[in-house]
């Protein structure tokens, strides 16, 4: 983190050690001033729906973070299986994070509109496949969400979904378009750096160094402020 340049880093716990937080909410019980965690419920235990209202109350703890993308998860956010999720969050003030591909977007405009307190994080601008073009094809599904004051993007994970290389020339332009839709407010800079093919220094510097227009007051809000200021990790 250092090296990079990365003061503060959110974890969102790997999927594959199952349902479980304990490791990342060590870590940021012991650095308070570099970790927070966006955490899992198991969705499918009625029990978990007793932990939401003090989810927050956790040392570390600010929020939920699911991958809807893979098919054997995708049903629950598509038959509406975890609809019981979104209104006791927006109660207790909890922020969720929502990776789920283009196709499923629609979803996640449904449940803003029912549930305005809210508020949503669409992870890696929705990229779950393809190269450039391929991979962009149907951002304008992402776009669209923009209108929802209760959702944000998380751009993220940008470098595995094009073939250029560093400094990523051809992603720019998309990025132009999310910016200009959500504004640097609630566009946020993330890495998802066990996935990246370049460095975790470059994963900045293509925001801090390459994209020219965007001004001083945008990388503050982009490079943390913004997401800080959404999920409740207060900026000392």
């Amino acid at each position: 983190m250092g090296a990079a340049g990365v003061e503060r880093v959110v974890i969102a716990p790997p999927v594959w050690e199952g349902v479980r937080n304990d490791v990342a909410l060590a870590a940021a019980q012991r650095h308070p001033d570099r970790f927070a965690v966006m955490g899992r419920v198991d969705l499918l235990s009625p029990a978990s729906r007793e932990l939401i209202p003090a989810w927050r109350e956790q040392p570390g703890m600010l929020g939920l973070r699911y991958a809807f993308h893979r098919p054997l998860v995708r049903p629950l956010l598509a038959e509406g299986r975890i609809n019981w999720l979104w209104p006791l969050a927006e109660k207790a003030g909890v922020p969720i994070m929502l990776f789920t591909a283009h196709s499923d977007l629609h979803l996640v405009d449904d449940i803003a509109e029912r549930h305005p307190g809210l508020k949503l994080v669409v992870d890696h601008l929705a990229l779950t496949r393809g190269k450039d073009e391929e991979a962009f094809r149907e951002i304008d599904r992402l776009l669209a969400l923009a209108g929802r004051p209760n959702v944000a993007v998380k751009a993220s994970c940008l470098p595995l979904y094009t073939t250029d290389k560093y400094p990523y020339q051809r992603l720019h332009p998309y990025l132009r378009r999310v910016y200009d839709a959500f504004g640097p407010k609630r566009m946020f800079w993330g890495s998802d750096w066990s996935r990246l093919p370049c460095t975790y220094r470059q994963c900045v510097t293509m925001f801090t160094e390459e994209m020219t227009w965007l001004s001083n007051d945008d990388l503050e809000w982009i490079m943390g402020r913004g997401l800080c200021e959404w999920i409740g990790w207060a900026v000392q």
